[in-house]
C-alpha cells in the first residue's frame, strides 16, 4: 500500500479589532502575530515531503501558506471547496455582543442547532472538505499535500474522516490557530488522523476563542 498524508492546516491569527464574525468577507488579514505563527507552521511541514499546496481563497488562508509555498518552491492552487462555513450572521459581532440575537429578526436561524439552522449544513462541510481532501490525495499520491482552510472546516473534516457526529460543541474543537490536521491514508482508505500545534507558544498571546454554538469573528 502507498501512504499519502493530506495536512488540513488552520490559518493564523486575524487582525480583527472589532471582533466581526468575519466569515467569507474580504479584507481580513493576518496578523502580526498570524504571520509569526504562518511561519512557524512552514517551518514544522518544510521538511516533509510535500508536493502539492492548496488554499481556500480567502485572503488570511492564502497569507498562512505564503512562507511554506516560499520554502517549497512550489504553486499554490485556491480551491472554494475549503473556504469559510457559510454563516448568516456574518458581519455582526455575536462574540462580543450576543444580545444582537434577541432581536426577533434572528429567531428563526436559531432553530436547529444540530444542522445548524444559522448557516451552512454541517453535511455540506463535510461533503466539500471530503472531496477536496481526497482529490489533494491523489494529486500528491505516495507524497503529501497541505490544504489552508479555516477551523470549523478543518474540524468537520476530522469528525467525518474519524465517523464522528457532525455535531459538537464548538468549544471542545482541537484545532487551535496554525494547527495541523493531518489526515494519513494507505492507497485511498483513511487510515488515522494526527495532530500538531507549531505554533503552540503564540497562542497565550493570541485572541483565541472557541466561541459560542455560533462561532466567533477569529475563525
Amino acid at each position: 500500500m502507498t501512504e499519502t498524508v493530506v495536512h488540513l492546516v488552520r490559518h493564523g491569527e486575524v487582525d480583527n479589532p472589532g471582533g466581526v464574525l468575519y466569515g467569507r468577507m474580504p479584507g481580513f488579514h493576518l496578523s502580526e502575530l498570524g504571520r509569526q505563527m504562518a511561519k512557524l507552521t512552514a517551518a514544522y511541514l518544510a521538511d516533509r515531503d510535500i508536493t502539492h499546496l492548496v488554499s481556500s481563497p480567502l485572503e488570511r488562508a492564502q497569507e498562512t501558506v505564503e512562507p511554506l509555498a516560499e520554502a517549497l518552491k512550489l504553486p499554490v492552487e485556491l480551491d472554494d471547496r475549503v473556504i469559510e462555513a457559510g454563516n448568516d450572521f456574518e458581519g455582526l459581532t455575536v462574540g462580543k455582543n450576543p444580545k444582537q440575537l434577541l432581536n426577533p429578526r434572528f429567531w428563526s436561524k436559531l432553530t436547529n442547532p444540530l444542522k445548524p439552522s444559522w448557516g451552512e449544513p454541517y453535511a455540506e462541510i463535510a461533503e466539500r472538505m471530503d472531496a477536496a481532501t481526497r482529490d489533494a490525495r491523489a494529486q500528491a499520491e505516495g507524497h503529501e499535500a497541505v490544504i489552508v482552510s479555516h477551523q470549523l472546516p478543518v474540524w468537520i473534516a476530522r469528525l467525518h474522516f474519524e465517523g464522528k457526529r457532525l455535531w459538537h460543541d464548538p468549544r471542545r474543537r482541537q484545532c487551535t490557530l496554525a494547527s495541523v490536521t493531518s489526515v494519513v491514508f494507505d492507497d485511498d482508505r483513511f487510515v488515522r488522523i494526527d495532530y500538531a500545534e507549531p505554533a503552540r507558544e503564540l497562542l497565550p498571546d493570541a485572541i483565541e476563542a472557541a466561541g459560542s454554538a455560533l462561532g466567533s469573528g477569529r475563525k
